[in-house]
C-alpha cells in the first residue's frame, strides 16, 4: 500500500519552468528524507536533490544548483521540485524516492522533456 506518485512532467521550452509533485501514502512521510533522481536515455541515474526530515536541510547536485528547489509539505505528504531556467540537458525521467535507515521507496517516474 506504499505509494509515491509523481506528477507535473511534460514538454517545456528551454528557459521555462515546471514544478514536479510527489504524493506519498502508506508510510510515515514526515519520518523520511525525500529525494529526486533523474535518468536520461543512455545515462546513469543521478541524484538531483534531497530534503531531510526534521530541519529539512537540502542538497542539490551542482548542475541544478540555483535553478531547482526541493521542498516538502508534511501536512500534505508531498514533496516538490521546482525547476526553473530549464535546459535540454535536463530532459529525463524524474523519480521521487523516500529514504530511511530500514526502508526505501520509489515512484514510477515522470517524463520531463526540454525542447523547442
Amino acid at each position: 500500500q506504499v505509494q509515491l506518485v509523481e506528477s507535473g512532467g511534460g514538454l517545456v521550452q528551454p528557459g521555462g519552468s515546471r514544478q514536479l509533485s510527489c504524493a506519498a501514502s502508506g508510510f510515515t512521510f514526515s519520518s523520511y528524507s525525500m529525494r529526486w533522481y533523474r535518468q536520461a536515455p543512455g545515462k546513469e541515474r543521478e541524484l538531483v536533490a534531497q530534503i531531510t526530515t526534521g530541519e529539512s536541510s537540502t542538497y542539490y547536485t551542482e548542475s541544478v544548483k540555483g535553478r531547482f528547489t526541493i521542498s516538502r509539505d508534511n501536512a500534505k505528504n508531498t514533496v516538490y521540485l521546482q525547476m526553473n531556467s530549464l535546459r535540454p540537458e535536463d530532459t529525463a525521467v524524474y523519480y521521487c524516492s523516500a529514504w530511511a535507515y530500514l526502508r526505501r521507496y520509489w515512484g514510477q517516474g515522470t517524463q520531463v522533456t526540454v525542447s523547442s
